[in-house]
């Protein structure tokens, strides 16, 4: 398999060197799409050996993912892993998230925190399981976590999925294509490691709440 890494990052350049180093191990490719950074965010992924595309301003976590997903088509790939580039994420689960596109079971295989004993703060987990009702209400399929980053992608999903929305709401635009184009959906177990720095990057459970009624709009608007 062909297989590409795709690192969304707004400014990030603390971590996302150390991302693309060991995210290196695992795929034969690494895009990092730096989203409007004001910091070097660029340069240090570049510094790694990734191959870098910038956003002139900051468009939001859906807008950098498709601008990766349609970069990894171009160079050939049939499988992209996406993750993000605070290192919340371990990137040893990478065979893990993996397995099941490569036994062809699944053609998106989706990061599941709350399926191992993971320390998650409780906001977190209000946000999530609201994420998860929203995103079900909306595409009438249950996903155990949802809004995680964290995704495999097999070679049907990445030729037919196309994200539209752009901010963190992308991550229920995801599930919203299985259904359309009846993908096979995989879930894994993950580590996740929060700390007070991964916590700030993350959106507020306010914008979250923003998020699910946009979310809630649009799928009624249909």
């Amino acid at each position: 398999m062909y297989i590409v890494a795709v690192i969304p990052a707004y400014n990030e350049e603390s971590r996302v060197g150390g991302v693309v180093r060991c995210v290196k191990k695992y795929v034969r490719e690494v895009i990092v799409v730096d989203d409007g950074s004001r910091d070097a965010t660029a340069e240090m992924a570049r510094k790694e050996g990734a191959r870098v595309i910038c956003h002139k301003e900051n468009s939001g976590a859906g807008a950098a993912t498709m601008t990766g997903l349609e970069a990894a088509r171009r160079l050939g790939a049939n499988v992209v892993v996406t993750l993000d580039a605070d290192e919340q994420h371990d990137v040893g689960d990478i065979p893990a998230l993996l397995g099941p596109i490569e036994r062809g079971e699944a053609d998106i295989v989706f990061a599941n925190r709350f399926g191992r004993k993971n320390h998650i703060p409780f906001i977190r987990r209000l946000f999530n399981g609201l994420g998860n009702i929203v995103t079900f209400m909306a595409t009438g399929r249950w996903i155990a976590d949802s809004q995680c980053g964290f995704k495999a992608f097999g070679e049907k999903a990445l030729a037919e999925i196309q994200l539209r929305m752009s901010g963190f709401e992308f991550c229920t635009e995801i599930v919203r294509e299985t259904a359309r184009y009846r993908w096979r959906i995989g879930e894994v177990p993950i580590k996740v490691v929060y700390s007070e720095y991964t916590l700030a990057k993350g959106q507020s459970f306010a914008h979250g709440v923003r998020t699910a009624c946009k979310i809630l709009l649009r799928s009624f608007l249909r």
